[in-house]
């Protein structure tokens, strides 16, 4: 920080999307006050980008002099404007100790580009004279989605609202997102997120169990987790009781 600049001017952190459709929070200072107070002033701007967010805390771009980072206090501090921590980020063996002792998943560094991401300011509406009826509220529950071709990696698709069926195989490196369940009735070989916001009650069920990840409200295991499963590669289901993934033979 240059001499000119106060705490309220330095950025503290950036928000960063990522291919996993999860928010990157990428940590440049060891304040969790400034990441408190400009936080705050993120989420009067857009407060329903806030709203359950999941998110992945990154801690490898601190500088090295940085003292070691008081990691629930700063996952406290994410969870009180809405933001739900799934992992970390880290480099520094004191922030992977720290996310161990809590039981915390760790990813290593990022060598892929990411892009700056800036939740778009809410602005309400110009008052009219005559302001039109309110249209219907959209349906709590949307059509459930259903994909008939084979997902390739690379590929992402997110049913929104509701469940996503996919009547093929998925690769590795391929993507499944929904707010409600999963159904694949094929190789299931890359990545399904369910209940993605915050839906405890949702299921992931597939004919081949060998994901590289699979999660349920934001509670996940990763292929290194699952192979010790005596299921890997059954016909399942995952379930979620309170913090634990339950994976059961169909």
């Amino acid at each position: 920080m240059s001499q000119t600049q106060t705490p309220d001017q330095a950025p503290v952190f950036q928000l960063k999307g990522s291919m996993l459709a999860i928010t990157v929070l990428e940590l440049a200072q060891n304040d969790l006050e400034g990441l408190d107070r400009q936080l705050a002033a993120k989420v009067a701007q857009a407060p329903n980008f806030f709203s359950n967010t999941p998110l992945v805390l990154a801690l490898d771009k601190l500088p090295a002099g940085e003292g070691a980072v008081d990691l629930p206090g700063l996952m406290r501090v994410c969870r009180h404007h809405g933001l739900r921590t799934l992992a970390i980020r880290a480099s520094r063996i004191e922030d992977i100790a720290a996310a161990i002792a809590i039981d915390l998943p760790v990813l290593p560094p990022s060598g892929a580009r990411e892009r700056a991401l800036e939740p778009a300011v809410e602005v309400p509406p110009a008052p009219k004279p005559e302001p039109a009826p309110a249209p219907p509220p959209e349906p709590a529950v949307k059509p459930t989605k259903i994909i008939t071709s084979p997902v390739r990696g690379g590929q992402q698709i997110y049913a929104q609202g509701g469940d996503l069926v996919v009547l093929a195989s998925v690769s590795p490196g391929a993507e499944l997102l929904a707010d409600g369940n999963i159904h694949v009735y094929g190789a299931m070989r890359g990545r399904a997120l369910a209940g993605i916001k915050g839906n405890t009650r949702a299921r992931i069920f597939c004919q081949q169990l060998t994901a590289e990840m699979v999660s349920i409200a934001g509670q996940y295991k990763v292929a290194e987790d699952l192979r010790r499963d005596p299921l890997w590669g059954a016909n399942v289901q995952v379930s979620l009781s309170g913090d634990v993934l339950n994976i059961t033979r169909l």
